[in-house]
């Protein structure tokens, strides 16, 4: 039997770690925050990386055999096939979706996000001298057709460009948006000339069982749209930095206006470890996704005797719960509290949306289960007895 990929003690983890999780807080902080996992490294991965450097082979990034990979991959798990010659290397996801953002909308256009979504698009967005219009996802998680279409309306006022950025499947919510509600928003864009580029870096995140990941590009109007992706999430290789901007059929002018300013920064290294992620990482994507499922279970378990008061929905994606803990009377931003009183970290939930995440935290489920225990243990430490 495998050895589980998410195991050991605070202390043990600690010692494995010197990536920003685990040293951006006191040593006497447990880390529930940013989207990096606890876990044993994908082998074929370790072994790609090692080979590498064994034979020097640490040049420029080349992107066709990483398309290729992402081709067959896609094939496999999600029915759908990007040709390789749509694809485009970049440093990692948010620089691709930068990039994009930067060729279709210039300075002081608009750019709409759904909240409670991603705090790098609020960010990115203002660093771009954009401006950002807000298409608040439903209270169950969903995108909205009303939300979208005026949020669309304001953001091409006067004739004015505007992108849009979707989180496909959702962070923090984890909600993995069906196709009819994938085929609304493009004939949403299409209507309004809104331009619509797709984070998926969470794609491969997606639990047995609930609905499947259905990529963008592939659903009738997404030929319009581009999207990112990036095998960085799925297994846990946020320092490798790599992804690939899959330009839709439509998108030609667009992705011909790519310059090598665009593309440069991907390292081959990384190139080289998403291939074998993608190609030969598949039985551990699927050990890590059975824990994940046990941990958010146990996750449901421990908040139930502990914090019965904080409602959650199972997150149908990613390895993120996102918490609403408007019922313990910790004001706007939980996490501080929990932070302050108790010595955890959890994201700000007003980060993923000011509005839309007060009273909210996101909990990384990645990890091991003894970590979960102890963070909820801390977390009731912050609650009025």
């Amino acid at each position: 039997m495998a050895a589980p990929v998410f195991t050991g003690s605070p202390c043990e983890i600690r010692s494995r770690h010197t990536s920003v999780k685990w040293v951006a807080y006191p040593a006497e902080v447990l880390p529930m925050w940013v989207a990096e996992m606890d876990a044993a490294p994908c082998e074929p991965v370790v072994e790609a990386v090692t080979a590498a450097m064994r034979r020097g082979d640490t040049g420029y990034a080349w992107g066709p055999p990483y398309a290729e990979a992402l081709a067959r991959f896609a094939r496999a798990r999600w029915d759908w096939e990007p040709a390789v010659a749509q694809c485009t290397v970049v440093a990692d996801v948010m620089i691709g979706v930068a990039e994009v953002l930067r060729a279709v909308t210039g300075p002081g256009d608009a750019v709409v996000v759904s909240p409670p979504c991603y705090d790098s698009f609020f960010g990115f967005t203002q660093a771009l001298g954009r401006r950002s219009v807000e298409a608040p996802l439903t209270a169950q998680g969903r995108l909205s057709e009303d939300s979208l279409a005026g949020a669309f309306a304001e953001a091409t006022a006067a004739g004015a460009r505007a992108a849009y950025v979707l989180c496909n499947p959702q962070n923090p919510t984890g909600t993995v948006h069906t196709r009819a509600e994938l085929e609304m928003l493009a004939a949403l864009a299409e209507r309004f000339g809104v331009q619509v580029v797709a984070d998926e870096i969470h794609a491969p995140l997606v639990y047995a069982g609930g609905p499947a990941f259905v990529p963008y590009l592939s659903v009738a109007g997404g030929e319009r749209g581009i999207a990112v992706f990036s095998p960085s999430k799925g297994w846990n290789l946020a320092g490798l930095k790599s992804a690939l901007v899959v330009f839709g059929t439509a998108t030609g002018s667009i992705q011909g206006a790519f310059h090598e300013v665009h593309t440069h920064g991907a390292s081959h290294v990384a190139v080289q470890a998403h291939i074998a992620a993608l190609d030969d990482g598949r039985e551990w994507l699927d050990r890590a996704m059975a824990e994940l499922t046990a941990n958010l279970t146990l996750l449901g378990e421990e908040l139930a005797a502990q914090l019965p008061q904080v409602r959650w929905q199972r997150p149908e994606a990613t390895y993120l719960a996102w918490l609403d803990c408007r019922g313990l009377g910790l004001g706007d931003d939980p996490a501080a509290e929990f932070l302050r009183l108790g010595r955890v970290a959890l994201s700000s939930g007003p980060r993923y949306g000011r509005v839309d995440g007060a009273g909210f935290a996101r909990f990384n489920v990645a990890t091991s289960p003894l970590v979960i225990r102890e963070a909820v243990s801390r977390m009731a430490l912050a609650v009025p007895r």
